[in-house]
């Protein structure tokens, strides 16, 4: 017996019971450390606009619904003929490593076209706190530059996306593309006109769990704790 109960309090039962919670820390760590890599990507703004219409900072403070109402204004403007994509910019740091173009939304807003091009022949709008800016220039006879040069400037990033909203409906009117509140509103989709959040996160805390899981699963399987080990009929393959 003194035997039994020396062996149960050995610092090597100990690890091998806390092993499955080192397990949960790593992956956890890793999935905290998804964020920050992608906050540290070259230029956040192109690889979101590579497959979606529109970028929006997730720190910015935009309200969901003028979001929305950005997104589907967007849609609309594609539908009628004038495919645009939109870059929101609310601080420096969502340039990734561009920051040199904060405060310059023309300078960006070219770069932007420049990095998209290979996948996207529309316009591109560069919505900052400074004003707008757009590419490529002059592409309807001028009407789209007085829209620029007109623009306001938003007091508040939170303002940002309902600047950008108007400045795309008077940019499609400028080349001819009146988009009705109809046609936005259709292309809403049912979540966003709900004010429904973006799922992402919950997609992906979904999936670290499962991972989580799996990793303490086969933790347990390769090493399983001692006191499994003594059940009758116990096997580590089976």
């Amino acid at each position: 017996m003194p035997h039994l109960i020396h062996s149960l309090d050995t610092p090597t039962l100990a690890r091998r019971a806390l092993r499955p919670l080192r397990v949960w820390a790593i992956v956890l760590l890793g999935l905290a450390l998804v964020p920050a890599a992608a906050s540290a990507d070259g230029d956040p703004a192109s690889d979101v606009l590579v497959s979606q219409g529109v970028f929006v900072p997730w720190d910015a403070g935009v309200p969901l619904r003028s979001e929305a109402r950005l997104e589907a204004v967007v849609g609309a403007a594609a539908a009628s003929g004038y495919p645009i994509r939109v870059a929101v910019i609310a601080s420096a740091k969502d340039l990734g490593s561009v920051t040199a173009l904060w405060h310059e939304p023309q300078t960006y807003a070219a770069y932007l076209g420049d990095e998209l091009s290979l996948v996207f022949r529309g316009r591109v709008l560069v919505v900052m706190p400074d004003g707008v800016g757009l590419y490529p220039r002059g592409a309807s006879g001028g009407a789209e530059d007085r829209v620029v040069a007109l623009a306001p400037r938003a007091t508040a990033p939170r303002e940002l996306a309902a600047l950008a909203t108007t400045t795309v409906e008077r940019l499609a009117a400028g080349a001819g593309h009146l988009l009705s509140s109809s046609q936005a509103d259709r292309s809403t989709p049912p979540a966003a006109r709900a004010g429904a959040g973006d799922p992402t996160p919950w997609i992906v805390f979904l999936a670290g769990l499962w991972i989580a899981a799996i990793a303490w699963w086969a933790s347990m399987r390769a090493r399983p704790p001692r006191f499994l080990q003594r059940r009758p009929g116990w096997r580590s393959g089976a």
